[in-house]
């Protein structure tokens, strides 16, 4: 099983004690999930979010409905936490979400490493793409969400991918 990592950075002009709950409170998945995915979180709200919690949701990923089971394998307020993917359509999904206090505001780091069936060309035309533009959407909101017009981020918004 060959495995792929996507990182990603996204500085926030917030303190991760003000952006950490929003992230505590599995309803607002919807709100950073991009709405091509028809996402629908099928565990009843409100999840108290910690480690061993169990969320299952449905998307429509190119018109295949998807059922997908996680678990919060690490939970750590208001700095960090690790979904994993308990069923799904991955054969690997690791997301960890760091929240780092850093030059007044706080650097997003989304780290998932992945694993999926398909070879090099199912990575490079259709599962590199989707997740990058799913994390692409999702930088997008979080910035419309907690970002201020007024404030310059200390360094250029970053998006690395291995």
């Amino acid at each position: 099983m060959r495995e792929h990592e996507l990182v990603t950075t996204l500085w926030l002009p917030r303190t991760p004690e003000q952006i950490f709950p929003f992230f505590a409170d599995a309803g607002n998945l919807d709100a950073i999930t991009p709405p091509w995915l028809n996402f629908r979180i099928r565990t009843p709200l409100p999840v108290e979010m910690k480690a061993g919690a169990r969320l299952e949701y449905s998307i429509r990923l190119h018109g295949i409905p998807i059922r997908w089971r996680t678990n919060i394998a690490a939970w750590n307020p208001p700095f960090m936490f690790v979904d994993e993917q308990v069923s799904g359509p991955y054969r690997l999904w690791h997301h960890t979400h760091l929240f780092e206090p850093s030059n007044g505001g706080t650097l997003c780091t989304d780290r998932v490493r992945y694993a999926h069936w398909g070879g090099p060309l199912v990575e490079r035309w259709f599962v590199r793409p989707d997740v990058e533009r799913i994390f692409d959407y999702r930088r997008q909101r979080l910035v419309e969400l907690f970002g201020d017009a007024n404030v310059t981020a200390p360094a250029p918004l970053a998006a690395a991918s291995t």
